[in-house]
């Protein structure tokens, strides 16, 4: 009985303190619940709601339209199907996979787009779709080696690690993917482009409306993907300028490796369309559209709501000083005449190309800039092709074109006077063969005035003004010390021209010309006939310019406004920006001084000598100076330089009020007897102005800057 009584006791005490410890246990777990609840009850309540704010830019918005001075559309946007992916913050690499596998199967993927996977592709996407296979690539033992090394962090043994695996994916292995694959692997190699949460283009171009139909009934089941429109730039006029226009990337190429961290620190994301060349990359800036804004509240990088802080919108449009019609009359001119004197191999066997320059003497505004030569299609068929941008990246000998320069810099040195009589005579320095003006053979020697060698196109005038400059007196079959200082005296004052200086077009690449590297007496003569130093043809058009208007030298440029963009088909939009003239510098020469040339210039273009009378009865009274140079073409089939002629020709109109100013420029343009192709094109091309400007004034044409309507042209 005592020992029942005992063990009851010892069961009571310990259903007690069982009870006891219940209680307690319970009382903290309340405590505890009160704590939770009261004191940090607004805490966890913010943690469970917390979201954030994550910005992003979206859409795709056409880039600003290029126009010519009358409003005549030359690059346009062209709209067209387009299907985009956008992940968000949280979404896997597995469920990406998973949507390319399902998109392949509504859509086709160019067979270009799958020729353009690199072998780092398929790695990644093969170590992507075999885990295990992966894991087995680097061993354990390898594996705790990269942990034991203090010397790098967590993501830098990952990135070891992974670079491991890479390499010793098996060859085979990546030889094995099927067709199917590989356009698996086409369209996830777009979903990583750009970033979260902004729209990526995953197929633009020949997207059919059934493919467009057959995503958009399956969107349920492809979550980021999208149907929506975009564009494609389209270059209306085809060849026309198509070399200075330059190109835009696609989507494909995105942003240049080359450019990569100067797009990126402007906000662009690395699949963005991007000017790649010309003006299409010197104007980005403008021509690019703005993205619209977007501002997604996410949670766990998941989104929960989306709204628009700020609309997209299109690029401004830009409007160049080009008349679109006066440039497609004098491509075709060009065209013609080059490819008439082409075909006459026995006269002209190098001439391959031709350049032609108009542009506003007083404002620089640049009216047209042909250049055509031959190349092959890619077919490797010979065809004229442009070559625009040969204007101001390709330098020529241009001959006497630059006498009016000569004289000039023989005025500004006071080394040579208005007037002043020099005998034209055959010269030869002691060891040097003779050199004589072109007429002197038949002629003989004969004193003329500095008009009359402009005139006459006279070498022996410049040469003698050559020596007045250098210091020296000419004696026949005597030795002569030019020094090199003239011939640096000669460059400065030509540079004030245009001439060996970049004109500063405002466009990239422009060449300045090049400079012989020997200084002797010859060589300062060839100087002054325009047979040493070599120039680009937009420096002939800007230093006959500058003759032109007075002494100023202009920069020459093709932008001449910036709008807003045109919503409205007939009107054009809201005026930004409105390019000034700029001068350059003026010629440290008198007025009388530049009239003196100009009126030599006159008698080039109708006296009786005249070496571009072609003019003299043209109804815009015209004022020229036309140029030969010795010079060589070199045979890449022969391996040699090979001798042959370049001609020129420059001038203005009309003569008292330019308005125009011309160069014309033909490398190779003949062998031994000159066809004057130089001249034909000249004649033609101002003809052709002036015949237009009628045209424009009678229909009311206008060029200035104004909100009125767009004008079109007929084609």
């Amino acid at each position: 009985m005592k020992e029942k009584k005992a063990k009851k006791n010892q069961t009571t005490v310990r259903m007690n303190l069982l009870f006891v410890s219940v209680f307690f246990l319970f009382s903290m777990l309340i405590l505890r619940l009160g704590v939770v609840q009261i004191v940090k009850g607004s805490q966890y309540e913010a943690e469970v709601s917390r979201t954030e704010n994550v910005k992003s830019d979206n859409g795709n918005p056409p880039r600003g339209k290029i126009y010519d001075r009358y409003r005549n559309v030359i690059v346009d946007n062209v709209p067209m199907n387009a299907i985009t992916y956008t992940s968000t913050q949280s979404t896997k690499s597995k469920e990406m996979l998973e949507v390319a596998e399902n998109l392949s199967k509504l859509i086709d993927i160019d067979e270009k787009v799958i020729e353009s996977i690199n072998p780092r592709d398929k790695q990644d996407y093969w170590l992507l779709r075999n885990k295990e296979k992966a894991a087995e690539l680097v061993t354990k033992d390898e594996l705790a080696k990269l942990e034991a090394n203090e010397e790098m962090d967590e993501d830098e043994r990952n990135k070891k690690a992974y670079e491991m695996q890479l390499d010793r994916i098996p060859k085979d292995e990546l030889k094995a993917f099927t067709n199917e694959e590989l356009k698996v692997l086409a369209i996830f190699r777009q979903f990583n482009t750009g970033y979260a949460l902004t729209p990526k283009i995953v197929k633009n171009k020949n997207v059919s409306d059934e493919e467009m139909a057959r995503v958009s009934e399956n969107l349920s089941s492809l979550p980021g993907v999208n149907v929506t429109t975009d564009w494609e730039r389209k270059y209306v006029q085809d060849s026309t300028l198509r070399s200075i226009l330059g190109k835009v990337s696609t989507t494909e190429q995105g942003i240049p490796t080359e450019l990569v961290d100067d797009f990126k620190s402007k906000g662009y994301a690395m699949n963005d369309r991007v000017g790649t060349s010309y003006f299409e990359s010197e104007y980005e800036s403008l021509l690019k559209g703005k993205k619209e804004e977007i501002e997604h509240i996410t949670k766990n990088g998941s989104v929960i709501d989306s709204q628009m802080i700020k609309e997209g919108h299109s690029g401004k449009d830009v409007y160049l000083t080009i008349d679109l019609k006066l440039q497609k009359e004098l491509e075709t001119i060009v065209e013609e005449e080059l490819s008439k004197q082409a075909a006459k191999r026995w006269e002209s066997p190098y001439l391959d190309r031709a350049y032609l320059i108009m542009m506003n003497p007083y404002t620089g505004e640049i009216l047209s800039m042909v250049g055509k030569k031959y190349g092959h299609d890619k077919d490797g068929n010979v065809e004229l092709q442009d070559d625009a941008l040969g204007t101001f990246t390709s330098e020529y000998g241009v001959g006497s074109a630059v006498k009016g320069a000569t004289v000039l810099t023989g005025y500004m040195t006071d080394s040579l006077a208005i007037g002043e009589s020099l005998l034209d005579e055959a010269i030869q320095i002691k060891d040097t063969p003779v050199k004589r003006s072109w007429f002197n053979q038949s002629r003989g020697a004969m004193y003329m005035t500095d008009k009359q060698a402009l005139e006459w196109s006279s070498n022996a005038y410049m040469w003698k003004t050559a020596f007045k400059v250098a210091g020296v007196t000419y004696q026949k079959d005597q030795p002569m010390n030019i020094k090199r200082e003239t011939f640096d005296t000669f460059r400065n004052h030509f540079k004030q021209f245009g001439l060996g200086v970049k004109t500063e077009i405002d466009l990239p690449g422009e060449a300045d010309g090049l400079q012989g590297s020997e200084y002797k007496p010859g060589n300062l003569m060839d100087f002054a006939i325009g047979q040493y130093d070599t120039y680009t043809p937009m420096q002939l058009a800007q230093y006959v310019s500058t003759i032109a208007n007075g002494g100023y030298r202009m920069q020459p440029h093709i932008m001449k406004e910036i709008r807003e963009p045109n919503y409205e088909s007939e009107k054009v939009g809201s005026l930004l920006y409105e390019h000034e003239s700029k001068v350059l510098n003026r010629l440290d020469a008198s007025e009388e001084e530049i009239h003196s040339v100009q009126q030599g210039f006159y008698r080039v273009a109708h006296g009786a000598n005249g070496t571009a009378n072609n003019f003299a009865n043209a109804p815009y009274d015209a004022a020229a100076k036309s140029g030969t140079a010795e010079a060589f073409y070199y045979a890449p089939e022969r391996g040699k330089n090979l001798e042959t002629y370049n001609t020129t020709l420059v001038g203005y109109a009309p003569y008292s009020h330019p308005e125009v100013s011309f160069a014309v420029v033909l490398p190779a343009s003949h062998q031994d007897k000159d066809p004057y192709v130089n001249k034909t094109i000249a004649k033609r091309a101002m003809d052709k102005y002036f015949e237009l400007k009628k045209e424009y004034e009678k229909k009311g044409y206008y060029s200035e800057s104004t909100d009125k309507e767009v004008i079109e042209t007929d084609e």
